[in-house]
């Protein structure tokens, strides 16, 4: 398996069909409209190709000074555990030291956590703030 790593946005329908991996958008679909909307907002992407086939993805949102958020950090369920995940993240990480974005945090599926603590992040103390509001 020989996997291309493009800082580069991929294409709306391709983005859907790995976001539909994730179960994330359990009762509310992600049509093609907001899938392009999405995308537009981002400051920075990696996109993991296997041939023409996106099989990862990942992205950067933020203002690129104080705060950056990783988001949508997705790999195809048939190519887990093959570091493509810990290729993704590491590359999102160094564009936002590269910028010297002051902070950088990001939001975890349920039961990932383990996966990014190996990767250098830390899970926020109860005290710390930050809340999630689920809409």
């Amino acid at each position: 398996m020989s996997i291309a790593y493009r800082p580069t946005l991929p294409r709306p329908e391709a983005f859907r069909a790995l976001f539909a991996t994730t179960g994330w958008d359990a009762g509310r679909p992600l049509t093609p409209e907001r899938a392009a909307a999405a995308l537009a907002g981002t400051r920075h992407a990696v996109a993991a190709y296997d041939g023409d086939r996106l099989v990862g993805f990942g992205r950067v949102i933020g203002d690129g000074v104080l705060h950056a958020l990783l988001a949508d950090v997705i790999v195809d369920p048939a190519y887990q555990r093959a570091g493509i995940g810990s290729e993704i993240v590491g590359r999102l990480v160094e564009h936002c030291r590269q910028e010297a974005v002051m902070d950088v945090q990001l939001f975890c599926a349920r039961g990932k956590r383990p996966f990014y603590e190996r990767l250098g992040f830390l899970a926020r103390d109860d005290e710390a703030p930050g809340m999630e509001l689920g809409v």
